[in-house]
């Protein structure tokens, strides 16, 4: 193999992760939190075989890990790599892109460089990551849809091919390795 196969090959193996939300995105918000959007999540998911999942939800503040496992298919499951931690803001003005700030604390845990990170959010509050490049902006009365579907699976595309993607991640936290 030559070096340029092999970078290539390295750069496709490099984990990409998915920061996912449950309510407003596998299923509409405030109804039957039956995960009817998850199949469509996962479509996409099976595509890109570096992907993990780590839960960002307030669902990890109720269930555990094993529980909130049992919601993604077989093949899945397996893909899902943690939840984040939970950060109790100390003032209002900190909960905006709370939710950012709890995932780079967790790529912190588990990557060398937090800038270089392959990772991106679906999330049905835009307040929730300040970030905005790196987010999969759910509609929140009907969850992830098609059109949705096609916006990860470009991002994913775009990170397995290297090509230097969206803004570093910001936060009104500092969490700089």
């Amino acid at each position: 193999m030559d070096l340029q196969s092999k970078g290539q090959t390295d750069r496709m193996l490099r984990p990409s992760y998915i920061f996912m939300d449950f309510d407003g995105v596998t299923h509409p918000w405030g109804e039957v939190e039956d995960f009817r959007c998850l199949p469509l999540i996962e479509s996409v998911i099976r595509e890109f075989e570096e992907v993990q999942i780590v839960v960002s939800s307030d669902w990890r503040m109720l269930f555990s890990l094993q529980k909130l496992k049992r919601r993604f298919s077989d093949d899945i499951c397996p893909r899902v790599a943690g939840v984040t931690p939970h950060v109790l803001p100390r003032r209002g003005s900190e909960l905006h892109g709370l939710r950012e700030h709890e995932a780079m604390l967790w790529l912190q845990q588990h990557e060398m460089n937090v800038n270089e990170a392959a990772w991106c959010a679906l999330d049905d509050a835009p307040g929730n990551w300040l970030t905005r490049s790196r987010l999969i902006l759910t509609d929140f009365k009907c969850g992830f849809n098609e059109e949705d579907a096609g916006a990860l699976r470009r991002m994913l595309l775009a990170f397995r091919s290297g090509v230097p993607v969206l803004e570093k991640p910001r936060s009104v936290y500092r969490y700089a390795p």
